[in-house]
């Protein structure tokens, strides 16, 4: 039998079960049987499979899979970080199970928009990845619109399904990270502390945090070029060097590490860290420590992610005297996302500290 062949099979009441035959899992349907077990496939129809599948493989030019192939083949798909184009391609995966043999001129009519929606709304289970999928094929449409293979971009505009999307508002408190440090030294795993302090103090995502290397530190900033695309350009993340960094730069400094490593941050064998093997550790240490974020709306709980000690980072410039307009630039984030954190994190802290100082002044005198 060929790989991938898709069996459905439908069992009706007082009637005979029929079933029905797919090249592959969301591709042509190829046979269809009514009652008895399992169909055998003959020679046409496997014929007509195996057909099928070399169209799926080399698809006519004019099907959003033959789009596909040339954004993967493109500048702009090399110019992603090597995390984003694993993570895309996993709901490319899905788009061209959806949408792969729809004809590019399908995409030019606006009514295409709401099948996008129903799609997105079938996945609802799942909101977070419901809408990163509508989020890829509006890349990709992007792109299409970009090279004249499409008119318009049925998936601009589609609200979120996920209304937690947005997590500028979480950070890392002082209380987390002392319980992620406990939890490190408790598992032997100081060479993950050492990631999270580091982010902490520098607030880089974890791509540019496990490649940043002593040569990217300049006497008043650390200044790297950004793994990470950012409106379709790679932009230069900046640091400034704040009290805290300069210590631990030296301590990181000591850290014992293979000849010619020159990456801040080495993991237990002295190596640089993949982002993947950091990331996996990091939210072991992580869940073991119980670090998690209470939604104060509804009490949900849901862990707290390595990017959003980020706002750690950001609270600590606020904190030393930053516009929230130099501390976006720095982050790369917009005004409105500092000046939330502002507002939930420092102002805040800023009002019971001053309140507590006035009850102990008026219960002195």
């Amino acid at each position: 039998m060929i790989s991938g062949i898709h069996f459905v099979t439908k069992k009706r009441s007082g009637k005979p079960t029929l079933h029905y035959v797919y090249a592959w899992r969301g591709g042509p349907l190829i046979a269809k049987r009514e009652g008895g077990g399992k169909p055998v496939l003959t020679a046409a129809e496997i014929k007509a499979a195996i057909e099928a599948i070399e169209r799926n493989a080399t698809p006519d030019s004019k099907t959003l899979s033959a789009l596909v192939r040339e954004w993967e083949r493109s500048p702009a798909w090399e110019n992603l970080a090597s995390s984003t184009k694993k993570t895309w391609s996993s709901y490319i995966k899905q788009i061209i199970e959806r949408w792969g043999q729809t004809p590019l001129s399908v995409w030019n009519d606006p009514r295409m928009k709401a099948k996008v929606v129903r799609w997105r709304d079938e996945r609802a289970a799942t909101p977070r990845a419901a809408d990163l999928g509508v989020m890829v094929l509006r890349e990709l449409l992007k792109f299409g619109c970009l090279h004249g293979r499409v008119l318009i971009n049925v998936a601009e505009g589609i609200p979120t399904l996920y209304r937690n999307g947005q997590r500028a508002e979480i950070i890392w408190t002082d209380e987390d990270i002392d319980r992620f440090s406990f939890e490190a030294k408790r598992m032997d795993k100081l060479h993950v502390l050492d990631g999270l302090r580091l982010c902490a103090v520098t607030g880089l995502r974890r791509e540019d945090l496990v490649t940043v290397s002593c040569s990217d530190v300049y006497d008043f900033a650390i200044v790297k070029r950004a793994l990470k695309t950012s409106r379709g350009r790679r932009r230069t993340a900046s640091m400034p060097r704040i009290p805290e960094l300069d210590l631990l730069l030296q301590e990181l400094d000591t850290r014992p590490r293979e000849e010619g490593v020159t990456t801040l941050l080495v993991n237990s064998r002295g190596k640089p860290w993949s982002g993947d093997g950091f990331g996996g550790s990091f939210n072991r240490v992580r869940d073991a420590a119980g670090i998690v974020f209470t939604d104060p709306d509804t009490g949900e709980q849901k862990r707290k992610h390595l990017h959003d000690v980020r706002g750690t980072f950001a609270t600590r410039l606020i904190l030393s005297g930053l516009t929230d307009a130099e501390v976006a630039e720095i982050m790369a984030w917009s005004v409105e996302k500092v000046s939330g954190i502002r507002r939930t994190y420092v102002d805040q802290s800023r009002a019971i500290v001053a309140i507590g100082e006035r009850i102990m002044k008026a219960g002195v005198n």
